[in-house]
């Protein structure tokens, strides 16, 4: 009985070494440590104007990211590009609130305008981001760091406008609070692509 219970021990241990050999080669060999992946996204964080949020938004694609520049500023600039489309979307049902004195209907529709533009630099970026090859890198870079550049500065437009207008304080502070984030999200997500920048291509 002894030995019939040795052999199913070695039996056992051979599947076991035989699958973490296969899963290992799944991976290309590499093995990359779930804390080391989480530590990146909180180094790279460290760099940005408001680490906190960055480390919100990003710690849950870790396994994805995993310690990757690229992957990381393609990640922040997914994550904002979907925020701004939620807050143009919200600020879109706003703005047919019947009641606004025509100004503050007029720096609403302005808002909107601003936002769409943020959205379609963005997107612009992450189709960038994902082609994104050697042989052209500086112009591709160039191009993402102008159109994330553009889309902050139409979201801080969009603030601008709304303030002085007639719209309750309530509807401005949630205006506010939206925009005031997807900048933040847009700074944070410009920092991560000067990073990967900076880091591949020095000099």
């Amino acid at each position: 009985m002894a030995t019939i219970s040795f052999n199913h021990s070695l039996q056992f241990l051979v599947v076991v070494l035989a699958l973490n050999s296969l899963i290992n080669i799944s991976l290309g060999g590499r093995q990359i440590e779930p804390n080391s992946s989480t530590e990146f996204i909180k180094t790279s964080c460290s760099s940005t104007t408001y680490p906190d949020l960055c480390c919100q938004t990003l710690l849950d694609q870790a396994s994805e990211i995993q310690t990757s520049p690229q992957l990381i500023a393609h990640a922040a600039l997914n994550v904002t590009l979907s925020d701004v489309k939620s807050a143009t979307e919200s600020l879109a049902k706003l703005s047919k609130i019947h009641g606004l004195p025509p100004r503050a209907a007029q720096a609403m529709q302005g808002c909107l305008k601003e936002l769409s533009e943020s959205v379609e630099e963005l997107r612009k970026s992450v189709i960038e981001m994902d082609k994104i090859k050697s042989s052209n890198f500086r112009k591709m870079i160039s191009d993402i760091r102008s159109w994330v550049s553009a889309a902050l500065t139409d979201e801080s437009t969009c603030t601008d406008g709304i303030e002085g207008e007639n719209i309750s304080s309530d509807e401005k502070t949630s205006v506010r609070s939206q925009i005031l984030t997807i900048a933040h999200l847009t700074s944070n997500a410009l920092a991560l692509v000067e990073d990967y920048a900076s880091l591949s291509h020095q000099g």
